[in-house]
Order: C-alpha cells, then sequence, then structure tokens
C-alpha cells in the first residue's frame, strides 16, 4: 500500500517514483502508467520554488502577489506534510476555485480548495476562517490525503470523491497538471499514474 501512496508523493524522495519522458505519456497514456511502474526511483524529484509557483499563478491566473506568495506557502508546506505532490495540490485548487481564497459555491463550499464544511465536521472544528489560504489548504489537503489512503492510492478515485462525483473532474485536473509540470518543471510521476481515462 506505501508504494500506491507514493504515485502522488513527490516527498519524501525514498518514495517518489520517476515519470516517463512527456512524449510517451502523449503518444500512450496506458503505456506511460505501466512505465512509471516499472521505473526506479530517481535520487531526487524537483520541487518547485516558492518564487516558481508565485510567478506561475501572477502570469497565468492574474493573482496578486501577496495572496500567491500565501497559496505557495501554503502549498509547499502541506505537499511536504502529507507527503503530496504540489503540482497535484495546485491543479485542485485551479478547477476548484481558479485560486480565488474567497471563492464561495452554491452549496456552500469555500476557499482556494473549495472545502465543504457539512460534508467534514470534524476538520472544521474551531475552525472559522477558510478564507486564509494555509487553512483552507491544510483542509482540503487532509481531505484529499484521507481519499487517497481510502481508495488505495488511486487518484482518479480519490478526486471522483473529492469532486462529489463531478464528471470529468479528473480530466481537468490532469490537465492543469501537466501544464504545471510543463512550466515548474516538476517530476510529473502523479500525472504518468492516472488512468488514461483521466488524460486529456
Amino acid at each position: 500500500m506505501a508504494a500506491s501512496l507514493a504515485l502522488c508523493s513527490a516527498l519524501p524522495p525514498a518514495h517518489a517514483e520517476a515519470a516517463p519522458n512527456a512524449q510517451t505519456v502523449a503518444a500512450s497514456p496506458s503505456a506511460a502508467v505501466s512505465a512509471a511502474a516499472d521505473t526506479p526511483a530517481p535520487a531526487s524529484p524537483a520541487l518547485p520554488s516558492p518564487a516558481d509557483i508565485v510567478a506561475t499563478l501572477r502570469a497565468q491566473f492574474r493573482v496578486r502577489a501577496t495572496d500567491a506568495l500565501k497559496i505557495a506557502q501554503a502549498v509547499l508546506t502541506e505537499a511536504n506534510r502529507y507527503s503530496m505532490s504540489p503540482v497535484l495540490l495546485l491543479s485542485v485548487m485551479a478547477v476548484e476555485s481558479g485560486f480565488d481564497p474567497r471563492a464561495v459555491s452554491a452549496i456552500g463550499a469555500r476557499g482556494l480548495m473549495q472545502v465543504l464544511p457539512a460534508a467534514h465536521p470534524r476538520a472544521f472544528a474551531n475552525v472559522k476562517e477558510l478564507d486564509d489560504p494555509a487553512i483552507n489548504v491544510r483542509i482540503g489537503s487532509s481531505i484529499l490525503r484521507d481519499y487517497l489512503v481510502q481508495s488505495g492510492g488511486d487518484i482518479d478515485a480519490a478526486l471522483w470523491r473529492y469532486s462529489g462525483g463531478g464528471k470529468g473532474y479528473a480530466r481537468r485536473v490532469a490537465l492543469h497538471m501537466r501544464r504545471f509540470n510543463s512550466v515548474l518543471r516538476t517530476e510529473p510521476a502523479a500525472l504518468a499514474r492516472m488512468s488514461p481515462r483521466a488524460l486529456p
């Protein structure tokens, strides 16, 4: 089970898996998934720097510099805490809120990761500031990590649960992962391990 959970992990380095090159992923997603499973772990995965995340959020999503820095710090902190890819977290936020920390859905999901207090009452004990990127990303990352554990490391299943069963959700997250991986030049291991049906 530890190996399956590492599929979306950029940390710690001992559990990260190498990904096939971009041509392999583009040519045959199912071959890329198989290749990723058979590839030995690299010495050290590349993690984006806070400055690179800030620049990307400002350029592609028009996020204010102060908000972008808070988001970058929260993403890297929680990616480290939950051994998850920061690119996965950024991609979920891109789909969920477009990086608007004050976003509120029609059903009451709030913040960057559109966490829903009614669905996860334990996660929200004594929490009042869901607009705070550090708090929202901590709670959203915790929920997503729980879904990954419960699904045996299946990213598609975890994302399906996270979205409440949203059609095409995993595909949209995968598209953002590709974009972030190309801009931030990180290891695309999590993307390579998603099922071929989720890849664009």
